[in-house]
């Protein structure tokens, strides 16, 4: 008898527990859906806010849509977002710090070539010009490298090397800056160490010529002539009718004459010979 109540007893207790559970896994999945559904008003409201122009709102909705249900699929697209959101209305740092987060939160997922392009954005926007801080330019120029690098059958790939041919010609202009300060103070080595680096480092871009003929200049003045020739024939391989190529000639021909200048004034002669000689018939 008293086995009997005991296995009475037991079943009793197992039907409670295995009741419980049941309910409790019906209101977890309760509330999964009911975070689920609060996560995607929060995402519209982001959204329509964003529409509407009030992007700290938007920001905020977002925000809050990834940390309403960060399991979902979507937390990571309202990160992005966010981040979005404030790099419309020009908030680079607010934009900044969301899309590193992003990065190191989400690192697998399928956005990141676009975070990676907006953080390269948000940094070149910050860009003012050669002689500022470089902080912003080499930054800038890292995230697209990577597109460039990890991405390059992308979209956003040969806009990220339009960007970085943008960001060489001021990397560019930065070491010209420098080297003519040097050049204008007589410090050789700095000055032929700042050129060397433009025709190195930044030889696309407008500061090639220059740099190749005050490497020409430098080096002449130091006595190194061969060295000086390789640069004039670099130079004149490179750019043969330029003035930069004209001017490096110059160096080692000092009786040098522009061909085109002399055939110009040798014109103008002629034309004043003609006008004179036609005057003693008039």
């Amino acid at each position: 008898m008293l086995s009997k109540l005991k296995i009475i007893l037991l079943l009793i207790t197992f039907t409670f527990i295995w009741s419980c559970g049941d309910k409790t896994k019906k209101i977890s999945e309760i509330v999964e859906v009911d975070m689920e559904m609060q996560m995607s008003d929060a995402y519209k409201e982001g959204y329509f806010e964003l529409q509407r122009g009030d992007v700290l709102l938007a920001a905020k909705k977002f925000n809050e849509a990834e940390l309403l249900f960060p399991q979902s699929p979507w937390a990571a697209k309202s990160a992005i977002m966010a981040a979005y959101a404030y790099y419309t209305q020009y908030y680079y740092s607010d934009a900044i710090f969301e899309l590193e987060r992003y990065l190191v939160t989400y690192p697998n997922h399928k956005d990141k070539v676009y975070a990676h392009f907006l953080l390269g954005m948000s940094f070149y926007e910050q860009i003012v010009d050669e002689k500022k801080d470089l902080k912003s330019i080499l930054d800038s120029k890292e995230q697209f490298e990577t597109i460039i690098r990890d991405y390059p059958s992308t979209e956003f790939a040969m806009d990220a090397k339009f960007k970085i041919d943008l960001i060489n010609e001021i990397l560019a202009a930065k070491e010209m800056y420098i080297a003519r300060y040097y050049l204008k103070k007589t410090k050789w080595i700095p000055a032929l160490n700042r050129f060397k680096t433009v025709v190195k480092d930044y030889n696309t871009t407008i500061y090639t010529e220059e740099a190749l003929h005050r490497l020409v200049e430098i080096n002449y003045r130091l006595g190194l002539i061969n060295e000086s020739k390789k640069y004039a024939s670099t130079l004149g391989y490179n750019y043969q009718s330029s003035d930069w190529y004209k001017n490096s000639y110059k160096v080692f021909n000092k009786d040098y004459r522009d061909g085109v200048k002399e055939l110009q004034k040798d014109k103008k002669k002629k034309i004043g010979l003609i006008k004179r000689f036609k005057g003693l018939f008039e």
